[in-house]
């Protein structure tokens, strides 16, 4: 067994400090951006038990006019990727067209389509449970140019 040197033992105890530094300085100011430094609020807080619940998703209109759903399976985006950009495609609609490009790539047969839109689905619930009721939003749309 080897002796660790005063100079290893001073190295590692300066990093050790400075991660919890940085671990304690995300906790008290960081976002979940900061993860794992930062706090991971995902699970951490939960939802008024009569506030209506928001289902994401994003689908398409194609040239017959069916709606398409836009998922993982037909686009190869995760539902959480969308979700994180939501404000990004909110203020640049256009940002849709790699949602669109993506469909094409994956079903070149289909076909094309003439719009894409992230639509939340606003679930109803009543103390804690859920109503059967909903609402959809359109919270922003993308035509694809002619």
């Amino acid at each position: 067994m080897e002796t660790l040197t005063h100079r290893g033992r001073a190295a590692r105890v300066g990093a050790t400090a400075l991660g919890l530094a940085v671990l304690l300085a995300g906790t008290l100011w960081g976002t979940d951006d900061h993860f794992p430094f930062g706090p991971f609020r995902m699970y951490a807080t939960s939802n008024p038990p009569n506030a209506p619940a928001p289902d994401t998703r994003v689908e398409g209109v194609d040239r017959t006019g069916a709606v398409v759903d836009l998922g993982e399976d037909a686009t190869g985006i995760r539902r959480a990727e969308i979700e994180g950009q939501q404000s990004r495609y909110v203020a640049d609609p256009a940002r849709l067209a790699e949602v669109a490009d993506a469909y094409a790539e994956r079903h070149p047969e289909a076909p094309a389509l003439v719009e894409v839109r992230i639509v939340i689905r606003w679930i109803g619930i009543q103390d804690g449970r859920p109503t059967g009721r909903y609402t959809d939003e359109t919270v922003v749309s993308w035509q694809v140019p002619a």
